[in-house]
């Protein structure tokens, strides 16, 4: 039996519904943010991924309007057409917060979040739990997608981007004995993880519109934490390269500079940009 989702108030109903996909060796993953879509296909029987695409939208939409650029592509994508075995959804957005779990009351959701994010009163507001620090991550997800992907698919699993950003790095970090942070580029924002000594000690999330935006707010964000641009290990993932702005004017500043990796082992039938780009997409499977 499927649960279908919709949204009523602050409250999600779960509704009967019995109709089954064909469980298939396939897994699909889909990034969503208002910026843009990615989608990736797993073939689990080949451990290779068969599909990997990203879509930049020409300005900055409303959850509607990216709903409607996402019906599009599963009407023009003929591999979307199959059936899969697992569906992730990915909701990329700044409307989350880190709560440590010894502190985590689930009447407080919409608490936890008014002190640093916009919401609504009608919003539907999730979480998931962070089992590697000990933490649970208070977020609004896209719901208007929610539903459309259970409409279409069933039942599927959904988290936020910074829980695979920050689950992923955890497992980098967990012998590291310095201070190092982490910044995963997208298109016009980037997420920034702090570490000291594999203990996550910021996680926070900057738009930005030009490279001094970029540098700013990391060369901020260091010097809140009195952390010494000098000494510092900056580690880029995500959308950014050697040879473009971005990284050249945080060299300029910060002098330890590299590229992290995903760490999978799959193989692909069209090679990423790089061994660190689509990091919280391909690390969702």
């Amino acid at each position: 039996m499927k649960l279908k989702l919709v949204e009523t108030g602050q409250k999600l109903m779960a509704i009967a519904n019995k109709t089954q996909n064909k469980l298939t060796n396939l897994e699909l993953s889909i990034q969503i943010s208002l910026s843009g879509l990615s989608f990736s296909i797993l073939n689990r029987n080949s451990n290779t991924i068969e599909f990997l695409k990203e879509i930049r939208f020409e300005k900055k939409l409303n959850p509607f309007e990216v709903l409607d650029e996402l019906k599009l592509l599963f009407l023009k994508e003929q591999i979307l057409k199959n059936n899969f075995a697992n569906i992730n959804i990915i909701h990329d957005n700044d409307l989350s917060t880190l709560v440590p779990k010894s502190l985590f009351n689930e009447n407080l959701l919409a608490d936890y979040l008014k002190f640093n994010s916009k919401i609504l009163k009608s919003d539907f507001i999730a979480y998931d739990t962070i089992i590697k620090n000990n933490s649970v991550n208070v977020y609004v997800p896209y719901i208007n997608i929610n539903n459309f992907i259970y409409d279409k698919f069933g039942a599927f699993i959904f988290k936020h981007v910074s829980t695979v950003l920050i689950d992923s790095v955890l497992q980098n970090e967990k012998t590291s004995e310095t201070s190092n942070i982490y910044v995963n580029v997208s298109f016009n924002h980037f997420e920034i993880l702090v570490f000291e000594k594999s203990k996550l000690i910021l996680y926070n999330t900057f738009a930005y519109h030009s490279k001094e935006d970029f540098i700013y707010y990391i060369l901020f964000t260091a010097e809140q934490l009195s952390l010494d641009p000098e000494t510092i290990h900056l580690v880029f993932l995500g959308d950014i390269s050697k040879n473009d702005d971005l990284y050249n004017i945080a060299y300029k500043y910060v002098r330890n500079i590299s590229f992290g990796d995903r760490n999978d082992n799959y193989k692909y039938t069209s090679t990423p940009k790089s061994e660190y780009s689509n990091f919280t997409l391909l690390n969702s499977f």
